[in-house]
Order: structure tokens, then sequence, then C-alpha cells
């Protein structure tokens, strides 16, 4: 299933178009999307840019052409002299501030055209390199499957958005001179929205055409530093005006005395201004 699936999906349970998601999850992925409703689909640009948390198994001894498994194998090499202190070594050069190359079957344009799309027609596609932030990389196993000459290593991993796992299990391997890919992937967090508090499409559906989770004023909360306007301030803002500033790193949310969000906003040129309006004149 397809993160555009999911948005369908959720269109039909909600009885609306407007449904979006923000950040698509590769189809053998499973775990946290998160999609927004009708007015909450405005806050989705800040979803996008938000830090993201996975559980992921990283197969050494193979490669694919998609760097995971669902591409066809295309090299393989013997893991039996790889030591688990080498692939803890090698993943510890993925943290911090790196430069990575992302998977050539990935949605990024090259030229005006998705680069997984050139592959499968064949061409060979260079994506240079972009900087993301890898905050943590824990080993969590590495296991040794009898009857296979491969190793699994299932890793957790807090990263900037734009960073693919799949890059960091294609380049532990090729450091290892055995070759990588992902066999797994899980989605545990997008900022502060964790695996645990999600729901399924499954229960989505038993409580449709309600199928919101979390009201949009809630979202804002914990995605966003937190300001409440005087009914001056939520008149003036409703109609697009500029706010006094509070010295807040934005953007914030603004709040009205009943706990509604108005908008989201940002402070430059002396005064708070909105990107957003949430709330109706």
């Amino acid at each position: 299933m397809t993160s555009h699936d999911v948005v369908a999906r959720i269109r039909r349970l909600a009885g609306t178009r407007r449904v979006g998601h923000g950040g698509t999850l590769d189809p053998m992925a499973t775990g946290v999307l998160i999609i927004g409703v009708n007015r909450a689909t405005r806050l989705l640009t800040y979803v996008i840019g938000a830090a993201k948390s996975y559980t992921a198994t990283i197969r050494l001894g193979e490669s694919t052409v998609t760097d995971d498994a669902e591409g066809e194998v295309t090299a393989t090499a013997s893991v039996a002299a790889v030591r688990d202190e080498a692939i803890r070594a090698q993943l510890g050069t993925q943290v911090g501030e790196i430069d990575q190359v992302p998977s050539a079957v990935s949605a990024i344009k090259i030229n005006g055209q998705r680069a997984y799309k050139r592959v499968r027609d064949g061409e060979a596609v260079e994506i240079p390199a972009r900087r993301v932030t890898v905050h943590r990389l824990d080993v969590l196993d590495i296991r040794r499957p009898e009857g296979r000459d491969v190793i699994d290593v299932d890793v957790d991993v807090s990263c900037s958005s734009g960073t693919y796992i799949r890059a960091i299990a294609r380049d532990l391997g090729a450091a290892l001179q055995v070759g990588g890919h992902l066999t797994a992937l899980r989605r545990t967090a997008v900022g502060e929205m964790t695996l645990d508090v999600a729901s399924t499409l499954e229960q989505l559906e038993e409580r449709a055409p309600e199928v919101v989770d979390l009201p949009m004023a809630e979202a804002a909360r914990r995605a966003f530093p937190q300001r409440v306007a005087t009914e001056e301030e939520t008149r003036v803002l409703r109609h697009g005006g500029p706010l006094a500033t509070v010295g807040i790193d934005g953007p914030y949310a603004v709040f009205d005395q009943a706990g509604e969000v108005l908008a989201i906003v940002s402070e430059r040129g002396g005064r708070a201004r909105a990107e957003i309006v949430l709330s109706p004149a």
C-alpha cells in the first residue's frame, strides 16, 4: 500500500476530498503516516519537515536495485569475515551531519522526472548528495540466520527529514564490501506524533465517518510552541492582521481564549504575522 492509497481510503471514510499526508512512506514500510483532513491539511507543510524515527532491519551480503527488499538482488558477497565490531563502527560513521546520496529508486526529481521512473526506463541515474542529520543510530541486534550467508542488523534511527534509511543500509554494505539492503522499515514517530497513539485503517473504518484521531488544536499543541491571544488579538488575527511580538521563535501556534487554534505565526519585521490562518473569520 502506498501513501497515496492511504489518502484515497481516508477520503472515502471521511467523505471529503480534502485529505493529504505529511511525508511519504515506501510501500514496504509500515508505521506512522500523518494524515490531515479538511482545514488540517494546511498544517501538513510543517509536518513534512519534522524529525522522524524508525526501526529497521538491514541485510548484509546482498545488494538490490532499490536498496530494499522490493528490488531484485543485483549482487551477493560472503559475510563470513564480517565482525559485529566492524558493523557497529561503520554505522557510527553515519551519525551526525552527513552527506547522503539518496537511493536511485526514489521520488526525487531529476530534470523534472522522478528518479524511480528513470531507473525503471533503463537509465543510469546519479543523484547528488544531500546534507542530512542522523541524530541517533542504535544497533538493537545482530543476527546470522542459520543456513544463510547473510547478516541481519536491527537498528533504531532518529533523523532529520529527507534521510533515507535505505541509503544507510546501502552505505553500510558498501563500507563493509559485502553489499546491503533494507528488509524491514517501520516509522515510529514523526515529530511528537508517535506510533503508540496511532490508529490502524481498520480502527478508522469502525469509526467512519468520524475518522479524526487528533483534533487540529491538539495537533498544533504537540507540534508548535504556543501563544494565547486576547479577544482583540483574536479578532485581528482572524482577519489576517499582525500582532505584537512576544519573542517566541517561530513558527508557533496562536490559540483563542477557548483553546481553538487560530493561526500559525512567525515574528519578523517587528510584527507577528500569520503564515496560515486556520480559524474562519
